[in-house]
């Protein structure tokens, strides 16, 4: 071998001999599944894939911190259904479950806190994410520990301080001890806190009476009627009962003794002349009639005697049925003509008779 030969085989010795104190001079310690590369330990195998996308939102936890948990879904199914959440113990208990819908887009968010009875065994925590039968995924966080006891939810302010109690003779207004104010009768007001008597009510003044009106003087024919003088209704006259016609007929329905009182009370009552005729007539009639009617109770060949004479008398009555009530002129005319007739019928027509057939005898004789 030549020198030089020697010379570069001795350079690629010390070359390498270099190399491999420097390596173990500067080595460091990596994990039983990384390796250095570069001087960095990397992993030694690929990372498991994640089908769901889990991610959180720091890798170590304190006892009470928030654990927010993140993924997507990549294939969504046909049917609406959510997404579980199960997380694990380092011993394999179970520290939490729930479940959470997903968006539109596959998306889904779920928070928690790291306290309670399960979470006290400091270590690896393990999170599970299940959607449906087939798309499933996990992932772990580092937790420091905790006491396994859930706090109170914190307060959102100062709690305010506790009311004072007050003596039985004050009371509380606006956080503080005040007197109480005295209890006034139903004479008294309160006035500045103190109870005054009530000032007496003025009496109402008597209204003045009003004076009485006078009275009007009413002159004569007239009366006083609701303050006002009237003329004073005068009653008129209304005859008696028809005594011969009613005992000649036996009973005052009989048809020919009301035919007498119509003509009477509505015909000639409703006239001042009729009223005068009857005023008159009566004077009369009453002075003699009571006795005939006595007779014809007695005697009814005489009953039958008067009713045949005052028969032609009642037929004449009824053209007094043709006078308007009222009209003083259609009954004194009317009333004259059956005056008229009559006295032809019992006077005139009789006395003509009479002399004939006294003139008959003479020439007979």
């Amino acid at each position: 071998m030549t020198i030089t030969g020697r010379m570069a085989l001795v350079m690629l010795a010390v070359s390498i001999l270099s190399y491999g104190l420097s390596g173990t001079s500067f080595a460091q310690t990596c994990g039983p599944e990384e390796v250095i590369v570069a001087g960095e330990c990397v992993p030694a195998f690929d990372e498991k894939p994640h089908p769901l996308n889990l991610k959180t939102n720091a890798k170590i936890y304190t006892d009470g911190a928030t654990l927010t948990i993140t993924g997507k879904i990549p294939t969504l199914s046909d049917f609406l259904q959510d997404v579980t959440i199960i997380i694990k113990t380092p011993t394999g208990d179970i520290a939490g479950v729930g479940q959470v819908s997903h968006a539109a887009d596959g998306s889904f968010t779920y928070t928690t806190v790291t306290q309670g009875q399960k979470w006290k065994v400091a270590g690896d925590y393990e999170i599970l994410a299940h959607y449906g039968s087939t798309q499933k995924d996990s992932i772990k966080i580092d937790f420091e520990g905790g006491e396994g006891i859930v706090a109170p939810p914190p307060s959102k302010g100062t709690p305010p301080p506790p009311e004072p109690e007050c003596k039985s003779t004050e009371q509380l207004v606006n956080g503080k001890c005040v007197p109480k104010p005295p209890v006034c009768t139903s004479n008294q007001v309160l006035v500045d806190g103190v109870c005054k008597d009530k000032e007496p009510e003025p009496e109402p003044e008597p209204e003045p009476e009003p004076e009485p009106e006078p009275e009007p003087v009413c002159g004569p024919g007239t009366v006083l009627k609701n303050g006002i003088c009237v003329v004073a209704e005068t009653e008129k006259p209304r005859g008696g009962g028809c005594l011969i016609a009613t005992a000649a007929y036996g009973t005052e329905m009989a048809q020919q003794v009301q035919f007498l009182r119509e003509v009477r009370d509505n015909t000639l009552l409703s006239t001042e002349s009729g009223t005068s005729f009857m005023t008159g007539f009566n004077e009369v009639y009453y002075s003699f009639s009571p006795t005939i009617a006595d007779w014809e109770r007695e005697n009814p060949a005489f009953r039958e005697a008067v009713k045949a004479f005052i028969t032609p008398m009642m037929s004449t009555l009824s053209i007094m049925t043709l006078a308007d009530q009222g009209s003083e002129e259609q009954v004194l005319f009317l009333g004259i003509s059956v005056i008229a007739l009559n006295l032809g019928m019992y006077i005139a027509a009789p006395a003509v008779v009479a002399i004939k057939v006294r003139k008959h005898l003479k020439l007979r004789k």
